[in-house]
């Protein structure tokens, strides 16, 4: 255990129901117990007389508040993903993917997610957090998993079998701060900023003199789940808020310590960032001065598509109504790339270049924060018809970028996903957490959902918990299964036919009623006006109906076309 301000650190532990001390010793600001814990041993540490779980425990069996417990992660069978970058990335949070809201529940769907092809599955945040139920973004012990979920046996369990059904695994990670309920850091040392603030209270001190032990403990942390734990790849999130003003950023020195664990375990691994600055220094090199991710997340370009096709324009969505604003963000990535955001209220982002690998940009028309961080968790299914969800998919599938699909989209599911967070009888906590939302929604707009004022659901609650778990039984339903033969097509055809090519910028045409994606082998349509449109029937590849087949394109439909190069 790491503690540089420590006094005297004993080891509390139990063995046959008694427990006993141990005095650790110092070795600079390690503290050590001359003996190893026996797997399955439970214990805390005593930090000068206060009693505090170990914050590096690989598993907290009775919560954040409860012992730790010694675990040793297994062996797992080699696996290498390779690289992840252009390949079809699944969003699911594992409470609310099957009624039963479990790894090993999560694995009898792996069978669902190889035949709809799959390659990567990314699972939100599994870090133990407050009560039963929440999103995990509040998670206070990085380097174990949520007992709810199964542990750290159900979770690599979860890894072993998505290896075996080919699957590569994501793991969301958040290194930018600690939850508030059950965080025991204190006790151990400071790890805060006195400089940096971040939307969670102050930021985690990553450049001032807090930072070596800081950085370490996150870095471990994010290694742990790539060398132990048999993940592929992270998704990191927020980094915007891991604020670091050193010379050696802390996402490049993490990058380049993610390099040498390649070279040490003969394995590829991704790391992906969600950032929230549109500039492409996240995924340029450290050797260039970069920050050495492997990909970001692209809003942008969900902006656009959710604009164009919902016609929702408030918020954050106002300055993509335009339909200059779609065409600008499939060519170049980000709308706003030095350009005024009238959402900030401040000139924002960065061009991308043009030879730029767009497979570096992870896409998607839903994800977690897009549809659970509206007032009613609403998806674009409630407001979109089925040959404009099957548009949409067209649009981001057959793109050259990586594209993520999120839990049920591909069956076009009206299950919501709402915000929800178990406050553990802490009404004071759950009243604050309520207005909070409901004030937060109030104030950009978004608690009118399409034209009518909508009640913000109790996030504390445990109905809507219960509200947004996925409901396998639509897929059964006859236009249901249309949309899951639809999604399996698209994934079938860029899979097979290479059509994101090597990841390069696009043209893309939007004249008239006509959207066109034109891309290496194939063009992928849309008809946004109101009447039939004129194809070449003889060069249809894929069609959300027979008409294009005919030769003539509805309204509001899609259809894949041969160029003719091809």
């Amino acid at each position: 255990m790491w503690s540089s301000t420590a006094k005297s650190v004993v080891l509390h532990y139990t063995v046959d129901g008694e427990e006993k001390t141990l005095p650790m010793r110092r070795e600079g600001g390690w503290w050590v117990s001359p003996e190893a814990l026996p797997a399955g041993t439970s214990y805390r540490y005593s930090v000068d007389g206060t009693l505090v779980p170990d914050p590096r425990a690989l598993r907290r069996p009775e919560g954040v508040h409860g012992p730790s417990k010694a675990w040793e992660p297994p062996t797992f069978k080699p696996f290498d993903a390779g690289n992840l970058l252009g390949k079809v990335f699944y969003e699911l949070h594992v409470g609310t993917f099957t009624p039963k809201g479990t790894f090993d529940a999560a694995i009898e769907k792996l069978p669902h997610l190889a035949s709809l092809g799959v390659e990567v599955v990314e699972l939100m945040p599994v870090a133990p957090f407050p009560g039963s139920f929440g999103w995990g973004y509040d998670g206070v012990s990085l380097y174990a998993v949520h007992e709810t979920y199964g542990g750290p046996d159900g979770f690599a369990r979860f890894v072993e079998a998505a290896h075996d059904a080919g699957i590569a695994v994501c793991l969301d990670l958040v290194l930018n701060h600690f939850g508030p309920v059950g965080n025991y850091i204190a006790p151990l040392d400071n790890y805060y900023s006195e400089k940096h603030e971040t939307p969670w209270g102050a930021a985690l001190d990553l450049d001032g003199k807090n930072a070596p032990h800081t950085r370490s403990f996150l870095k471990g942390a994010a290694l742990h789940w790539l060398r132990d734990m048999g993940v592929d790849a992270l998704r990191l999130d927020a980094v915007h808020a891991l604020d670091d003003d050193s010379d050696y950023h802390f996402l490049a020195e993490l990058s380049d310590d993610v390099a040498k664990l390649e070279q040490q375990a003969g394995k590829t691994f991704t790391l992906i960032a969600e950032s929230d600055l549109n500039d492409p220094i996240m995924v340029t090199p450290t050797a260039k001065g970069g920050r050495g991710m492997d990909a970001q997340w692209d809003d942008d370009l969900h902006h656009a598509l959710h604009a164009a096709f919902t016609g929702e324009t408030h918020g954050y969505y106002e300055d993509f109504a335009p339909r200059e604003a779609l065409v600008k963000a499939f060519e170049n990535v980000f709308f706003h790339a030095g350009t005024y955001s009238t959402f900030r209220k401040k000139i924002w982002g960065q061009p991308v270049a043009d030879d730029a690998d767009r497979r570096r940009f992870v896409i998607s028309s839903q994800n977690h924060d897009q549809v659970g961080n509206r007032a009613i968790g609403d998806r674009p299914s409630r407001a979109l018809s089925d040959a404009e969800l099957a548009s949409v998919a067209a649009l981001v599938l057959l793109s050259p970028y990586t594209p993520m699909l999120f839990q049920g989209e591909e069956w076009a599911s009206r299950t919501p996903f709402l915000f929800f967070s178990d406050q553990e009888g802490d009404e004071e906590m759950a009243r604050a957490m309520r207005e909070g939302r409901r004030a937060e929604f109030a104030s950009h707009g978004f608690d009118s959902i399409y034209g009518y004022k909508v009640e913000v659901p109790d996030p504390t609650a445990s109905a809507t918990f219960e509200a947004s778990k996925l409901d396998w039984n639509e897929a059964a339903g006859e236009t249901n299964r249309r949309m899951l033969d639809w999604y399996r097509a698209l994934i079938s055809l860029r899979r097979e036919s290479d059509t994101i090519g090597d990841g390069t910028k696009i043209r893309v045409d939007w004249s008239g009623d006509l959207l066109t994606l034109h891309l290496a082998k194939f063009d992928v349509v849309v008809n946004f006006g109101q009447e039939d449109a004129p194809i070449d029937a003889d060069s249809v590849v894929l069609a959300w109906s027979d008409a294009p087949t005919a030769g003539a394109l509805p309204k509001h439909e899609v259809v894949v076309l041969r160029t003719s190069a091809n």
